[in-house]
């Protein structure tokens, strides 16, 4: 940012895109479990950090998360910080913020909200991401469907779709803020540990230059689960050397 004494400045990064868009031009209207799981698991890293500093978006949507690129396996970066609070751990905030489709059922009653409304919001874009429609009746009062999580899972597409995913936006998807998953619960979610998604951040980490989603500690497990269960790596040859010479010490 600068300024002359005219005028203010900001010098933003460009980007290629957002979520929405990326749902509404593929091919079926909707994501692939791989790619969903891949967008998911950035938005929960970066909530994590936002949350590490009492900071709640308090309005997560498809149109607020950017892409870096046009590819199937973008960076992602969080927009849009106008809703945005600062709430401690065991703090409520009562002011209504937010997209009326991706509020939290504690907005809507106007009683206190925590943290815990980002992880409703991402149960919701998960369900869109791979469903291609919102998790309710939009013919039918939105705010009665929400407040009551009375959600449908119709066979067409969710027959494709495994439990996991499905029992991932069941947790995160409850009225009762207690019973909703933390960010750090949600990335330890069986549906996000998943070896190709995490070959697929790796992947990501090293074009970027910077490891900054997955951790080390992680090298030795999946390592060894590729060398178990006879994986291959979609990543080039060398990209598990320094991994395989951890689990070769």
């Amino acid at each position: 940012m600068f300024e002359t004494p005219e005028k203010i400045f900001v010098v933003m990064e460009k980007l290629k895109g957002d979520m929405l868009e990326m749902i509404l031009s593929s091919d079926r209207g909707k994501l692939s479990e791989r790619i969903t799981k891949f967008i998911i698991y950035q938005i929960l890293t970066a909530l994590k950090h936002l949350h590490s500093k009492n900071i709640v978006h308090c309005d997560l949507k498809p149109e607020n998360v950017l892409l870096s690129s046009s590819s199937d396996f973008p960076q992602v970066k969080l927009c849009d910080f106008g809703f945005a609070r600062i709430i401690g751990e065991k703090s409520f905030r009562r002011s209504v913020v937010g997209t009326p489709a991706y509020l939290a059922p504690e907005v809507l009653r106007n009683k206190g909200y925590n943290r815990s409304l980002d992880m409703w919001s991402v149960g919701v874009i998960t369900y869109v991401s791979l469903s291609g429609t919102f998790p309710f009746n939009e013919d039918e009062d939105i705010n009665d469907q929400i407040q009551n999580a009375a959600f449908m899972y119709p066979p067409n597409p969710w027959k494709e779709i495994t439990q996991d995913a499905i029992d991932l936006i069941n947790n995160l998807l409850q009225v009762k803020q207690r019973k909703r998953l933390t960010v750090d619960k949600a990335l330890l979610h069986v549906w996000l540990q998943d070896y190709q998604c995490w070959c697929d951040l790796r992947e990501l980490e090293k074009k970027i230059g910077d490891r900054y989603i997955t951790h080390e500690s992680d090298d030795i497990r999946w390592a060894s689960y590729r060398r178990q269960d006879g994986q291959v790596s979609p990543m080039s040859p060398s990209s598990f050397t320094a991994e395989e010479d951890i689990l070769a010490a």
